[in-house]
């Protein structure tokens, strides 16, 4: 099974000079708990998560509408391309331990795979299901 046949190819972008609230606001808009960053010509730059909001951003005292999401943005990220394995795209994830993959064709963002998008193939391979077993193993209960 190929990445493109189980990944949401909704995907709302932000640009990396937008400012932190704006971010937010699409976030809550569109229920996301992650959004690609691009520069002005289209192409990936990094994530930005509701997590990263909070730590780098608001924990920091740094005001939401002036800080831009280049400031805060997860930078070096992990992609796949829409014609990966989705076995290849759950090794990645389990190996970085990462539960969201941007799907990147020509520098552009195309589509998002997510270990939910992994769990709900009732042709879960055993790649798959330890990407998922592994991740969410490393989640802490308090």
């Amino acid at each position: 099974m190929k990445v493109s046949e189980i990944m949401s190819n909704h995907v709302i972008t932000a640009n990396q000079r937008e400012p932190v609230a704006a971010a937010a606001r699409l976030m809550k808009r569109h229920n996301l708990g992650v959004l690609p960053v691009c520069d002005d010509s289209g192409a990936l730059r990094g994530l930005v998560t509701d997590r990263d909001i909070v730590l780098r951003c608001v924990a920091l005292d740094l005001d939401p509408a002036d800080t831009m999401l280049r400031e805060i943005m997860t930078r070096g990220i992990r992609t796949c391309r829409p014609a990966d394995g989705a076995d290849a795209a759950a090794g990645t994830m389990r190996r970085e331990q990462i539960r969201r993959l941007p799907v990147v064709d020509g520098g552009r963002v195309v589509g998002m795979v997510s270990l939910a998008d992994l769990a709900r193939r009732s042709s879960l391979s055993m790649e798959a299901a330890s990407a998922l077993g592994d991740i969410s193993g490393n989640i802490r209960r308090g």
